[in-house]
């Protein structure tokens, strides 16, 4: 099942030779692991997209698709797998992390006002920083890590569940 289910969303590599803006990445993108559908590379894919999901920085999409091709893993999974990050998850999930980071510091809760301005990122994110990178770091290892072992088990579930069924067949 989670192949047939990836491969509904499967993205060919020959849709990105003819694109000028990625020539000079072009002898990067040959590697068949990075487009193949197989457990060995869909399941570090997702599990590399979360954790990226949980860092505090933007460019999440561009870093997903560096890491799998460092790792050697499905771009489009990876890639996909970061809109775990959405605009309706991101606060929870940053608040979450600056929670468990100043936790881990031992820091005293201090309360300060976000405000959507350059003025705010110069001056107050200096003091949350530590904490929010921090806990994104070891939460986004722990998603990637729970989602690692989850899409493996369901993948491996999976086929078990197929080849039992041929066997079914097989015999009657």
């Amino acid at each position: 099942m989670p192949r047939r289910f990836f491969r509904k969303f499967a993205v060919k590599r020959e849709l990105f030779r003819d694109k000028w803006w990625l020539a000079p990445f072009d002898h990067l993108l040959h590697d068949p692991n990075l487009w193949s559908i197989r457990r060995r590379t869909v399941v570090p894919a997702f599990a590399a997209g979360l954790f990226v999901a949980y860092l505090p920085f933007p460019g999440h999409m561009l870093t997903a698709a560096l890491l799998a091709i460092a790792l050697r893993v499905n771009i489009p999974i990876a890639v996909a797998s970061v809109w775990v990050s959405n605009p309706l998850t991101i606060g929870p999930m940053f608040y979450l992390a600056f929670q468990v980071g100043q936790q881990l510091l031992g820091e005293a809760p201090q309360p300060f006002e976000f405000e959507l301005s350059i003025a705010w990122l110069l001056d107050g994110f200096i003091y949350i920083w530590q904490p929010l990178l921090l806990g994104s770091v070891l939460l986004g290892a722990i998603l990637s890590l729970i989602g690692y072992i989850g899409l493996d088990i369901l993948w491996r579930a999976s086929i078990a569940d197929y080849v039992a069924k041929r066997r079914a067949r097989s015999q009657s």
